[in-house]
């Protein structure tokens, strides 16, 4: 028994210097020196805001861009809107527009929308949405998702638990 409780006792310890091991790790990792990521405010995907079509202020969705360092460059987050496996899906141009926030329609490329940082410094920038007062009757709803920018000087990623919003227009 006690030939038993001393090799217990040595295999512990042995496994506690052994899990200590100091590693050096490079201060930075090259690849990601020029990753960014977005993400929705407040920290989820539950985010459905729900307004009238009568509604005439616009709709904001806030998105935080997060970055370490300041760049010679303007780095961009996509958005897109989405309609798939919505029934009743609102319209574009029809029971909203994306805008300014003056109020400006804006137009996607290649079916996104951007947000531009200047020189990839970490800010807080708004998605804006007009509701158009359709006379279409019933409530509609659409998607709007951050999506993954890759360009030749940096890549904006997403954040799994922040990257969908919905705008639902009654």
């Amino acid at each position: 028994m006690k030939t038993t409780i001393y090799t217990v006792l040595l295999a512990l310890i042995t496994i506690g210097f052994a899990s200590c091991e100091k590693r050096d790790y490079p201060a930075g990792t090259p690849e990601f020196e020029n990753y960014y990521y977005a993400g929705y405010l407040p920290w989820n995907n539950t985010g459905t805001e729900s307004v009238l079509r009568t509604q005439t202020k616009l709709v904001k969705f806030p998105v935080q861009f997060n970055s370490a360092y300041v760049r010679d460059y303007d780095a961009s987050a996509y958005y897109k809107l989405v309609t798939t496996g919505i029934t009743n899906a609102a319209v574009l141009g029809q029971d909203f527009d994306v805008v300014d926030k003056n109020g400006n329609s804006i137009k996607a490329t290649d079916g996104n929308y951007a947000l531009v940082f200047p020189k990839a410094q970490a800010k807080i920038d708004t998605i804006y949405l007009k509701v158009l007062n359709s006379s279409v009757a019933g409530t509609r709803k659409i998607e709007i998702d951050l999506v993954k920018n890759v360009s030749s000087n940096y890549t904006v990623g997403t954040f799994s638990q922040s990257y969908i919003r919905f705008l639902e227009v009654k």
